[in-house]
């Protein structure tokens, strides 16, 4: 067999090993009630949870409470099916957690609690484009 043979016969089985070992590490989308039912059959699986921030009838954002020492944050979020529910995560609060439009939160849910390790944000874009005025010229 020749050498470039080998090689890239090497090379396949090194792909396919990253391949296995990083898939087993992903976590999918859920929302809050399978999050629960994850946590109630024994799964320690991470999971995604895509939402808002609770907010009252005048838009404005209700139940973010960081931790007197400034170290942990809790707050309230709602899913894409749209339940409630109480989101713990013990890392300062994101700077612009309260100017997010949805919020990604990844961890595992444990009583009554989402237990989340990481937060992503998306926030309103600076660089989206407003509506261009068209007018007619004669």
């Amino acid at each position: 067999m020749k050498k470039s043979h080998i090689i890239g016969i090497v090379v396949i089985a090194i792909a396919i090993f990253v391949i296995i070992s990083t898939a087993g590490d992903a976590s999918t989308y859920v929302t809050f009630n399978e999050a629960k039912a994850l946590f109630e059959s024994g799964s320690n699986k991470k999971v995604h949870v895509v939402g808002q921030l609770k907010k009252n009838k005048h838009g404005e954002i209700v139940g973010v409470e960081p931790s007197d020492d400034k170290l942990t944050v809790t707050f309230l979020m709602i899913d894409n099916n749209q339940q409630t529910n109480k989101v713990f995560y013990n890392k300062p609060m994101p700077p612009d957690l309260k100017q997010s439009e949805q919020v990604v939160v990844i961890g595992q849910y444990k009583d009554d609690v989402f237990y989340a390790n990481q937060i992503l944000l998306k926030c309103p874009s600076k660089y989206e484009e407003e509506s261009l005025q068209v007018r007619a010229v004669n």
